[in-house]
């Protein structure tokens, strides 16, 4: 029989309501996660307006993550030798300027500066999230209150992604995107002041050297960083989780396109309604995987890797369903499934890693997993746009991304096997 599990609505109430410093970083998730998904709704259907082509969605999608991959070696350094809270200030206040100048991208001929502007936000992003998901068991007690916490975090991006992604497509259609550039800006200022009350231990930075601009050409901290995760297979095999996950991403391309294309409501903005609303059931998915997944597995390690195999599964056999959908109703609740897969997976896979990670190293493994995981994700929605663009229909395309999964699906079942006792 499965331990009682630690997550229910009782124990996140109580996490928010007892635990100022993650309270203030949640409340700062919502509001900045929020602003995220309005604008990209808007961001996405104004290139798909302008260009017509898949591949400019596939474009902006590349350059959200792949500068990710590129600096993730420093950002894993700076993560691991800075303060991150300050970090997590800063970046928040350069992405509220950085969004607030993409009203200028929505003047003719300025379609390029959108590009340069989401690659620096991606660079803002790249430092951002290992500090965020570094400094989680600081700010915890015990390992159920950080599984807790984790999977209310996931939750959260799923209720954002489901609330903005539906949203944002009213608020452009009746606004203007501009606003939506603007709700996002201001949603970073106030997510930086937020952080910016958090007090906390950071016992990284009395274990090393504080930060000095000779570590970001360094490749000594790197190569440290190496040598701790080479040690030791199963931490590897965790970290590489989310690179199977990234296969996902095929979603970014395939959504607005089905939405636009495949299923648009009758209406003269019908396209960006759909795609809204299969963006959003990717959040609902993602928020109602983790919370019914933990009443099952509980908070051992071994119910979490069980779990990492089932996400997996499910989010294989989700895009198999939705390559056959009949109409909008069946392809939400095909995402839903899918995606609900992939967030047991994200947020199991997360909760392993900070707890076999030592914390001096924990702003490099977490970079690194970030990294590969960005890496399969602008390779993937780049060719997933090549091939739209080259008429091969979106169905197919999602049923590849389904037999696909089933690749991490047979690595994982596979890996399992390095935490079995010799001889078993």
């Amino acid at each position: 029989m499965a331990e009682a599990s630690p997550v229910s609505l009782g124990a996140y109430s109580r996490l928010v309501r007892n635990n100022r410093n993650f309270r203030l970083l949640w409340i700062a998730q919502v509001v900045s996660e929020i602003g995220d998904w309005l604008y990209s709704v808007a961001l996405y259907s104004l290139l798909l307006e302008q260009t017509g082509s898949a591949r400019a969605v596939a474009l902006a999608l590349v350059l959200q993550v792949l500068p990710q991959f590129i600096v993730a070696p420093a950002a894993g350094v700076i993560n691991d030798r800075a303060s991150r809270r300050r970090i997590m200030l800063l970046t928040d206040w350069a992405r509220a300027l950085i969004v607030l100048l993409m009203w200028v991208g929505q003047l003719p001929g300025y379609i390029w500066l959108l590009y340069v502007l989401l690659t620096l936000e991606t660079i803002g992003g790249a430092l951002f999230e290992p500090a965020r998901s570094s400094v989680i068991p600081n700010i915890t007690r015990d390992p159920n209150e950080q599984l807790v916490a984790n999977t209310l975090s996931s939750m959260t991006w799923s209720f954002t992604l489901a609330i903005g992604s539906a949203l944002g497509g009213l608020l452009a259609a009746a606004f203007g995107r501009g606003a939506t550039f603007t709700l996002n800006s201001l949603s970073f200022l106030l997510s930086g002041l937020l952080i910016s009350r958090m007090r906390f231990a950071e016992p990284h930075l009395e274990q090393t050297e504080s930060l000095q601009p000779r570590h970001l050409v360094d490749f000594s901290p790197i190569a440290e960083g190496i040598r701790y995760v080479k040690r030791d297979r199963r931490l590897l095999a965790t970290m590489l989780v989310k690179t199977g996950l990234a296969l996902m991403g095929a979603n970014w391309v395939l959504l607005p396109v089905l939405g636009e294309r495949a299923f648009p409501l009758r209406h003269a903005s019908g396209g960006m309604y759909s795609m809204s609303l299969l963006l959003g059931c990717r959040g609902i998915g993602a928020l109602l995987g983790p919370t019914i997944a933990a009443r099952i597995t509980g908070a051992s390690e071994r119910g979490l890797r069980l779990g990492i195999l089932a996400g997996f599964t499910i989010g294989a056999l989700g895009y198999l369903c939705l390559s056959g959908a009949p109409g909008l109703l069946p392809a939400c609740l095909a995402v839903v499934f899918a995606h609900s897969g992939g967030s047991i997976a994200w947020v199991y896979s997360t909760n392993l890693l900070q707890t076999m990670t030592d914390d001096r190293f924990r702003g490099r493994v977490f970079a690194a997993e970030y990294a590969s995981n960005t890496l399969i994700l602008a390779m993937v929605t780049w060719t997933v746009g090549l091939f739209v663009d080259r008429g091969i229909e979106p169905r197919t395309l999602a049923f590849a991304t389904g037999v696909l999964l089933f690749l991490p699906v047979a690595l994982w079942a596979a890996a399992l096997n390095l935490w079995r006792p010799r001889g078993e």
